[in-house]
C-alpha cells in the first residue's frame, strides 16, 4: 500500500508539474522547483534522505499539501506581476515630475495609485481637468489588461462643503471617484465588471486633518488593484468574468 500510495502522489505531482509549466516561464519555473523542493524535503524524493520513511502524513494530507503549495506559487507569481506593474507606474511618474502629486505604494491588499486632488480636480469640483485626462491617458495603459479588480476611492478633508451640488463630502468624494472610473470606462477601455467606485469622504484621512499641507494631503483619488485573493468578496465575481478572464487568471 505504501508503495502504491507513493507512485498515485508520483503521477499528481507529474500532472501538476506538466500543467503549471505548460507555458515557459522562467520565474515561474525557478518558484516552482523552491516550492517542490520544500515538499519532498532532501534530493526532492517522497522518501526521506535515509530512504525507510515517506513525507509525514497520509496521501489525503500529502495531496492538500501540494494543493496548498500550488495556491503559493499562483501568489508569489501575481506578486512579482504586481511588483513589476509598481515599477513602470512609478517610473512613469519620475519621469514626468508627478512624484509630489502622485505615489504609488504596495499594501496588502495590492497595488495603491494615489492621485492628489490638485492633479485630476479644481477645488470643490468633480470634474476632470485636461490635464487629468492627459495623465490618465499615459498612465492607463499600463492598467488595462490586467486581470485584476480595481477599485476607485474618493477622499476629502474635513472642511465642511454645503451647495446646491454637493450637500457634503460624501458626495463629492463619490462624484470624483465616479467620474474617475466613467473615464477608465469610457475612454481608456476597461473592463466595467472589474471596476468599482467608493466614498470615504473625510473619514479615511492619510494623515492627521491638522493643517493646509495635510488637507492638502487628504484630498485625494485612490486606484486600488486588488489582488486576486480578494476577488472571492467581490459580488458576482466569478460569474460576471469572460473567458479571456478565467484564462488570465489561470495564468497568474
Amino acid at each position: 500500500m505504501i508503495t502504491y500510495a507513493d507512485m498515485i502522489t508520483l503521477l499528481l505531482v507529474f500532472f501538476i508539474v506538466l500543467y503549471t509549466l505548460s507555458k515557459i516561464d522562467a520565474a515561474k519555473f525557478e518558484t516552482l522547483a523552491e516550492a517542490l523542493s520544500q515538499v519532498f524535503g532532501a534530493g526532492g524524493m517522497l522518501l526521506d534522505s535515509s530512504g525507510s520513511k515517506v513525507i509525514p502524513g497520509s496521501p489525503p494530507e500529502q495531496m492538500q499539501n501540494i494543493v496548498e503549495q500550488d495556491e503559493q506559487i499562483k501568489d508569489q507569481l501575481e506578486l512579482m506581476q504586481l511588483e513589476n506593474l509598481k515599477r513602470n507606474l512609478e517610473e512613469y511618474i519620475e519621469e514626468n515630475g508627478l512624484s509630489t502629486r502622485v505615489s504609488v505604494g504596495m499594501e496588502e491588499r495590492g497595488i495603491v495609485l494615489s492621485f492628489q486632488e490638485a492633479v485630476l480636480f479644481d477645488l470643490g469640483s468633480a470634474q476632470l481637468t485636461p490635464n487629468a485626462h492627459e495623465i490618465l491617458t499615459k498612465l492607463t495603459p499600463l492598467m488595462v489588461d490586467i486581470p485584476n479588480y480595481i477599485r476607485v476611492e474618493g477622499h476629502t478633508d474635513d472642511l465642511p462643503i454645503n451647495n446646491s451640488r454637493y450637500p457634503s463630502n460624501w458626495e463629492l468624494s463619490a462624484a470624483r471617484s465616479t467620474n474617475v472610473l466613467q473615464a477608465m470606462i469610457n475612454e481608456f477601455g476597461f473592463t466595467p465588471q472589474k471596476m468599482s467606485a467608493t466614498a470615504y469622504g473625510q473619514y479615511r484621512p492619510r494623515v492627521p486633518n491638522s493643517n493646509t499641507e495635510n488637507r492638502q494631503l487628504n484630498r485625494r483619488v485612490d486606484l486600488i488593484i486588488l489582488r486576486n485573493k480578494f476577488a472571492e468578496v467581490e459580488p458576482n465575481s466569478i460569474s460576471t468574468l469572460n473567458e479571456t478572464d478565467y484564462e488570465n487568471f489561470d495564468n497568474l
